[in-house]
């Protein structure tokens, strides 16, 4: 079967998981998929099921006007962890509402792949002829992760436990550091395929029917052992808190929302963007409205003028790009009421200096004499 053929009643939906660590491309990745399957066939189904840390739905809006069949986002907490239990009614629901012809999953930034690969497998049996589990494919920030696999157990087991992995954001470095990452990545031992992206962009065909033999290898003795080795604060596997805590307490998550008449100052939110240090801040995703001029950080890709003023913002390790919202889109409930709503990953220890920030003013403010009102909540 090739990628873009439609499953029989007989053939169960191949599911392929996408992880990552924070800010890596991974949403990129999937989007520049879609139009490959469907130049092959243009009544392919690709359905996304997506986990983020926080409240706010983004990603998924991206996806949703994205010619993606279905979208289903799990907020406020991680799939690997306390929200496993609703990876299957989340499939169910996709397979009834959108029959798709493959599901993609895409984790949270600090998910533990192999979890999840076993949840899959272990729906596969339960349901004959649902589902079967691809691959796992992880995506490395080249540019960035010679610096966070020091830190982050979990960035390292995401690039373990996979079928594939996809250099992302190598173009700006130098073959010194792509080769330095790689040879971190050959320090873990296991011998697995990769790809270089051409800027978030590979070959569907690479990506899918990888033959997820690692993956589906797995049993739950070996990610238990696997997952006791991450060192303080991991414990056991078994036992509550432990090794689903360690992982989760890499990032910290702040909520804002800014509420008021008026529309976002566009160049408080601009500089914020610009000085916001990437060592402390991972990621910023918001959806807003502003009257204001914002602008990508690459100056070749404006993000084009928005009807409404409203724009969807991704920020990742010290560069963004705004998405305007088209006039008819159907927003998440998680945003539509709110002039701003922003979800701010933070690396450990900085949320309270954040928080701070955040509320002491002058970085997210309105547009005028009424500065609005804002909230600032730590979500994990």
């Amino acid at each position: 079967m090739t990628q873009t053929d439609p499953p029989s009643p007989t053939k169960p939906i191949p599911i392929t998981i996408v992880t990552g660590f924070l800010g890596a491309g991974k949403t990129t990745l999937i989007l520049n998929l879609v139009p490959q399957l469907r130049a092959v066939n243009p009544s392919y189904k690709l359905a996304l099921l997506k986990n983020e840390f926080g409240d706010l739905a983004v990603d998924s809006q991206l996806a949703s006007s994205s010619a993606i069949s279905g979208v289903s986002e799990l907020l406020n907490g991680c799939i690997c962890c306390n929200l496993v239990g609703q990876l299957g009614p989340a499939l169910r629901e996709l397979r009834e509402t959108a029959a798709p012809d493959r599901v993609v999953i895409e984790t949270s930034g600090s998910a533990f792949p192999a979890t999840l690969a076993l949840e899959v497998n272990r729906l596969a049996r339960e349901q004959p002829g649902s589902y079967v589990l691809d691959g796992v494919v992880s995506v490395i920030d080249v540019e960035n992760w010679a610096g966070y696999d020091d830190t982050s157990y979990t960035a390292r087991l995401q690039a373990r436990y996979t079928d594939l992995v996809v250099f992302n954001k190598w173009e700006a470095c130098d073959e010194r550091r792509f080769d330095e990452v790689r040879d971190r990545l050959g320090d873990l031992e296991v011998d697995v395929a990769w790809v270089k992206s051409d800027k978030g962009w590979v070959d569907a065909g690479v990506v899918f029917g990888v033959d997820g033999g690692l993956a589906r290898a797995l049993t739950d003795e070996a990610v238990a052992e696997e997952r006791c080795q991450g060192g303080e604060g991991c414990g056991h596997a078994h036992e509550q808190g432990g090794g689903e805590k360690h992982h989760q307490s890499e990032v910290e998550v702040l909520s804002a929302e800014l509420k008021g008449d008026g529309a976002v100052d566009a160049g408080k939110l601009m500089a914020f963007l610009q000085k916001a240090p990437k060592d402390e801040v991972y990621r910023i995703k918001a959806v807003l409205t502003t009257s204001g001029t914002v602008k990508n950080s690459d100056a070749d890709a404006a993000p084009g003028p928005s009807p409404r003023g409203r724009y969807i913002l991704n920020w990742a390790f010290g560069r963004w790009t705004f998405t305007p919202l088209a006039e008819d889109a159907t927003e998440h409930a998680s945003s539509s009421d709110a002039l701003l709503r922003m979800t701010v990953i933070l690396a450990r220890y900085e949320s309270a200096k954040w928080k701070k920030k955040l509320e002491a003013g002058g970085l997210l403010e309105l547009d005028g004499s009424d500065k609005g009102e804002l909230t600032v909540t730590r979500v994990n």
